[in-house]
């Protein structure tokens, strides 16, 4: 495919990759799209490869086909509004994989507890402690909730 857009679709791999804002053509960040059979197996994919969008208003988008004819223009009466079918599951898949990060991103603590005995001795123990959600908030801000392409 001679076109590199700033989006790209492997409609065989249900994977959807963006190439802009946060991203690059060098850098690019890619979801594989799950838990939507019934879009992917649409007929109007089956002899879709892949799509290169560039998302600039300008009709010069790409679809590249499975059965050897040469890439052709994404038509939005044809194939359906390029954001609302990919760009939409991209984010929902990325704020899905920005929440994991948040919740994974967690600092554990030791400390040292001392308690008295019945018999009067006085015991230390170590104890390790999961971060506080108030913590992690104060450290590394809110959760995410949104996100938007």
């Amino acid at each position: 495919m001679a076109k590199h857009g700033l989006w790209s679709v492997i409609v065989e791999d249900k994977t959807i990759v963006k190439k802009n804002g946060e991203f690059s053509p060098t850098n690019p960040m890619g979801h594989t799209i799950k838990n939507h059979d019934s879009f992917w197996a649409d007929a109007k994919w089956s002899n879709v490869h892949a799509i290169q969008f560039t998302d600039d208003g300008v009709d010069n988008d790409q679809v590249e086909y499975n059965d050897g004819t040469p890439n052709g223009v994404y038509d939005a009466s044809i194939l359906g509004d390029f954001r609302s079918q990919f760009i939409t599951k991209f984010d929902e898949a990325h704020l899905v994989h920005l929440q994991e990060q948040w919740d994974q991103d967690q600092v554990r603590s030791t400390e040292f507890v001392e308690r008295t005995r019945d018999d009067g001795v006085v015991v230390r123990q170590m104890s390790e402690l999961d971060e506080s959600e108030e913590d992690q908030i104060a450290r590394k801000g809110p959760r995410p909730t949104s996100y938007s392409s």
